[in-house]
């Protein structure tokens, strides 16, 4: 049988295929077997406020995204939530030592998973550098299967969109996924008044046969705590 040629390669109207098969085929598979599993999903806001006042701070050269923040904070409630940085096995709950944060790439083929090791024991500065390197690295096609091998939780951002709200799909056999949405000016209450602050959308997405909703919320409000304090960040 031939090859169907690919949709952008056809005169705009035509209609075409997209085989399954290569990177789009693997993608197919893994969202397959993570949408099979009984998850559970929570979302909430935190005002970035004070990340946006330490991002500005450092300076133009100094900078470092909103996302690279997300990344440390993280990796920083993971330590105190391990049920969270975890795999589930046959017949086990594997709990890593390791803090392994996948990073959702983006691609014209798809969506491929780089891996920052031991993400608790970098700065943001470092976790920014690292994450530029891995995300181009993946677009170029350059980097090793090693580099998207043993993470133990994923971040994946929508933040570059108008979306508000999703529920990503797990990435097994990690138990926990993280999505972010924009910031987005919203009305807050703060004592007596209201105010207009920037809120980020946080949406956990977790495997309920190895985390229950309670602790999975303790883990939620940990980071939004953490974001919007900027504590260790």
């Amino acid at each position: 049988m031939g090859t169907a040629t690919p949709v952008e390669d056809r005169p705009a109207g035509q209609p075409g295929k997209v085989p399954l098969a290569g990177m789009r085929g693997a993608i197919a598979r893994n969202m397959e077997q993570g949408w099979r599993v009984p998850r559970v999903a929570q979302s909430i806001e935190a005002d970035v406020s004070a990340l946006q006042a330490l991002r500005d701070a450092a300076g133009e050269g100094a900078r470092s995204s909103l996302t690279a923040y997300v990344l440390r904070a993280v990796a920083l409630c993971l330590r105190e939530h391990p049920r969270l940085n975890a795999r589930l096995l046959d017949k086990d709950i594997e709990l890593m030592e390791d803090i392994n944060l996948g990073l959702a790439v983006s691609l014209d083929e798809g969506l491929m998973v780089p891996v920052l090791r031991n993400a608790d024991q970098k700065s943001t500065a470092e976790l920014a550098a690292e994450a530029r390197q891995l995300a181009e690295g993946a677009r170029a096609g350059s980097l090793s299967p090693g580099s998207y091998q043993r993470g133990t939780f994923t971040v994946t951002s929508l933040a570059g969109t108008a979306i508000d709200s999703f529920t990503p799909i797990l990435n097994a056999p990690q138990v926990a996924i993280l999505g972010v949405t924009r910031v987005a000016a919203r009305p807050v209450a703060r004592g007596s008044g209201v105010v207009v602050a920037p809120m980020m959308g946080l949406h956990l997405v977790f495997d309920h046969r190895a985390v229950d909703g309670y602790p999975a919320a303790l883990f939620l409000t940990a980071l939004k705590q953490r974001l919007e304090t900027a504590e260790g960040l």
